[in-house]
């Protein structure tokens, strides 16, 4: 099976957590421990500054749990 390139896309600088959503998208939280956002590679949904890394993951991983989106680049 050919992996997306969403699946495993490169990492951006100050990489905190990298989990999926349920089709295997990968969803990057960035920044430090006191202000960080996330990135989904699935629907492209992002979030602007947290306040903390705990607040990121937490919603992040609301995110992950519901998105079943898979960007797909077509031609």
């Amino acid at each position: 099976m050919k992996l997306s390139p969403n699946t495993a896309p490169v990492e951006p600088t100050a990489l905190l957590i990298r989990m999926h959503n349920q089709v295997g998208a990968a969803i990057d939280v960035a920044g430090t421990k006191d202000s960080c956002r996330w990135r989904c590679h699935g629907c492209g949904y992002r979030t602007d500054m947290c306040h903390r890394v705990t607040d990121g993951r937490r919603s992040a991983n609301d995110h992950a749990g519901a998105c079943r989106a898979a960007y797909h680049r077509l031609g």
